[in-house]
């Protein structure tokens, strides 16, 4: 429907509500606000489309306008109820899924930590098992039941990594710069793909903030090695005085962020679970990218939106040591490790 259309549909439905009286015309508001809600017109077209018909409606009975412009006020409510419902279920539905994002987190940790313990009980059994087998054997079938062994060993690596990443208690116990360096080295690991953490804050900061940026990565990153073609990327995260900065850069090969986003191709990079994590802390996220040119996420939360409670010092591993073994560690020190 043109503009031309419209104009007139809310000129001929406010001068019957003016001519019918309430209930007729508001009925009329009310669809023509619904329709308008169908045809993806905002709330500031339709009251624009109010408004000049009102303008016709004095124009056409001047010693009429005040009778009008009060005739018009619950006229605009109607035909504006239809975006209220609207917002209000766009409202219910945010706040159900930030409700889901917190209720998922709590089941990955669970999952994450039962992982590691009955794997790791498991495994325990089975070294055993093949400890006491061993010396039954002859040496030459014994060094075969050492490779078995070593194959037990990537099995167990393979899971207490996949334990970390799905909620890695290094974030817990020594802050997010050591975990996102771990979680940087095992996507390297995989993908091969060199991955540097630039800079990490000092202090250890809220525990909301620090799992909400490292989801972040972890979705920045995941969507790298799928996507970008990169060569490198650089993790950086900022405690500045009125905010938090996260940035992830790649070399990678770009992308037309305006297209993308017109196209509605927000959910396939992982835009829209991005934003739902931030929405609670107020954060924003920017996305500077050219085809070609790599792509840079940059994700500010202020100050005011943290909760309060942070401030002791960031951990660190111990000097010389990666923070692979420094989340060995941390994962062994919780739950008795994945001992043999």
């Amino acid at each position: 429907m043109s503009e031309a259309t419209w104009r007139e549909q809310f000129a001929r439905a406010l001068e019957e509500h003016l001519s019918r009286g309430e209930e007729a015309g508001l009925l009329s508001a009310y669809e023509l606000g619904r329709a308008a809600l169908g045809s993806g017109l905002g709330v500031l077209d339709v009251a624009g489309f109010v408004h000049g018909a009102l303008l016709d409606a004095c124009a056409s009975a001047p010693g009429d306008s005040l009778r009008a412009v009060k005739a018009a006020e619950n006229f605009l409510l109607e035909c504006l109820s239809p975006f209220e419902m609207a917002y209000r279920g766009v409202r219910e539905a945010n706040t159900a899924l930030r409700g889901l994002n917190d209720l998922l987190e709590d089941q990955t940790r669970r999952i994450s930590h039962e992982l590691h313990d009955q794997a790791g009980q498991l495994l325990a059994s089975v070294y055993l098992a093949l400890d006491e087998l061993a010396r039954e054997l002859s040496p030459a079938v014994a060094a075969r039941l050492d490779r078995v062994k070593g194959l037990l060993d990537s099995i167990e690596d393979q899971l207490r990594r996949l334990s970390h990443e799905l909620r890695p208690t290094i974030l817990d116990d020594l802050g997010l710069g050591p975990a996102l360096e771990f979680l940087a080295e095992g996507v390297s690991a995989r993908n091969g793909l060199p991955i540097t953490v630039e800079a990490m804050p000092e202090e250890r900061l809220p525990a909301r903030v620090e799992t909400v940026l490292y989801r972040i990565v972890q979705e920045a990153l995941n969507n790298v090695s799928k996507h970008a073609e990169a060569s490198s990327v650089k993790l950086r995260v900022s405690s500045e005085k009125r905010a938090i900065r996260c940035s992830i850069r790649d070399d990678g090969i770009g992308f037309d962020v305006s297209a993308v986003m017109e196209r509605g191709g927000a959910e396939g990079i992982g835009l829209i679970g991005i934003r739902e994590r931030l929405a609670p802390l107020r954060g924003t996220l920017d996305i500077n990218s050219t085809p070609g040119g790599g792509t840079e996420l940059v994700v500010t939360i202020p100050r005011e939106s943290c909760p309060q409670g942070a401030g002791s010092k960031a951990g660190r591993a111990p000097e010389g040591q990666s923070a692979i073994a420094a989340g060995k560690q941390a994962s062994a020190g919780e739950a008795g490790g994945m001992v043999r």
